[in-house]
């Protein structure tokens, strides 16, 4: 999918696996794309999703009437600052906000 075709789109739904109950739980989020990757920013590590994630990495995402099965990765600032300034700048820019966890998602090959 084209970087500049999903500039007007202004969420992704983010579907991910309940760590306790099993069920598949949606989410409706902000999104930056780069590079052919997803990325969303938690405001709060504890949030819902995130600890999905954390518990099973495999997502669905749905933008732009796509439907997409990716993985997850935490971008750590301390790790990769680049590209986790990178993600925050790019979000301040569409948002006007950029803080917080960010969550990578790579579209797994089909």
């Amino acid at each position: 999918m084209r970087e500049n075709a999903l500039a007007g789109e202004p969420y992704l739904y983010l579907t991910t696996r309940g760590r306790r109950s099993g069920q598949p739980r949606e989410i409706e989020i902000w999104f930056t794309d780069r590079n052919g990757r997803f990325y969303v920013i938690a405001e709060y590590p504890t949030s819902h999703w995130v600890q999905n994630l954390q518990a099973d990495p495999h997502a669905k995402v749905r933008v732009a009437g796509k439907k997409i099965t990716a993985r997850a990765a935490f971008v750590s600032p301390q790790a990769n600052p680049e590209l986790h300034r990178a993600i925050q700048e790019q979000s301040r820019n569409k948002y006007g906000w950029g803080q917080g966890l960010v969550v990578e998602l790579d579209p797994e090959p089909r």
